[in-house]
């Protein structure tokens, strides 16, 4: 885990990012000149450096990152990669909105319940691959070997399973369920991984879609949520469209007029203002 300071100046470069993509301006102008922003006490300015070498190069920020896991998450490359990649349909733009809220949790104190639910969130609703995904995510510092052996078993069993159906059986409200009166409580067989309301709320959504889950733990539990992309707003191109069509129209009827007139049309302007 990084301190605190780091995950605040990765939020800034990442909101940074976000920010002046739309200006057209090539990734390693930006990088350079939010380098110069940045906190020289931190070590992110030493891995923009490095990715920006990487970027001169290869072309690609997910190679750097990749070659710095002491410093960005498995999760974080892979997020980037699946931006960068050809065929994929991944915008660039999402995938930093991602890593900035992603770095702005952890800078409050994520909890591991919810950096999972983020993360698994985020491969979801952008349909990312779940197996290189959930790999990356079983490598990330902030869970331990309970939590990373049972992302794995989710990798395994994601789309047979009910996700709301996996957290709840890993949860207090769970064993507290199977608890009968008057008899002694008995440990779990398996580390119980979520809360007594992780699972009352993951019960509530059983045999739903997942999505109503999410947003159901955001509302009761304040996790983060997940940004989405932006509407391409389609008005600010329709003025000047609408301008042309009325400059056409406008020339048709003064064309039009001009035929019902006795002498016709005036081809001579046509040319220049000499005759055919």
């Amino acid at each position: 885990m990084l301190p605190h300071e780091e995950y605040v100046e990765q939020a800034y470069l990442f909101k940074a990012l976000g920010e002046r993509l739309p200006e057209n301006v090539p990734v390693q102008e930006l990088m350079l000149q939010i380098k110069n922003e940045l906190l020289a006490t931190t070590r992110l300015p030493m891995a923009i450096d490095f990715m920006l070498a990487e970027l001169k190069h290869l072309g690609t920020m997910s190679s750097a990152m990749a070659r710095l896991p002491h410093y960005f998450t498995p999760f974080q490359t892979y997020v980037i990669a699946e931006a960068e990649a050809e065929r994929g349909r991944f915008d660039i733009r999402v995938a930093v909105e991602i890593l900035r809220h992603e770095a702005e949790y952890r800078s409050q104190g994520g909890s591991p319940q919810g950096v999972f639910l983020y993360q698994f969130e985020c491969l979801s609703r952008n349909r990312l691959k779940y197996d290189p995904g959930l790999g990356a995510m079983a490598q990330d510092p902030v869970f331990d070997a309970a939590w990373k052996d049972w992302i794995l078993i989710v990798r395994r069993q994601v789309g047979l399973v009910d996700f709301a159906d996996m957290i709840y059986v890993r949860s207090d409200f769970y064993q507290k369920q199977r608890q009968r009166p008057g008899e002694e409580t008995e440990p779990p067989e398996k580390p119980m991984l979520f809360g007594e309301k992780e699972g009352k709320i993951a019960w509530a959504n059983r045999k739903k879609d997942p999505l109503y889950l999410f947003a159901a733990l955001q509302r009761h539990l304040g996790y983060p949520a997940v940004p989405r992309p932006k509407k391409l707003d389609e008005t600010q191109g329709a003025l000047p469209l609408i301008l042309n069509r009325l400059e056409r129209l406008e020339t048709r009827l003064k064309l039009m007029e001009e035929e019902q007139k006795k002498g016709g049309i005036d081809l001579a302007k046509f040319y220049g203002g000499k005759q055919p």
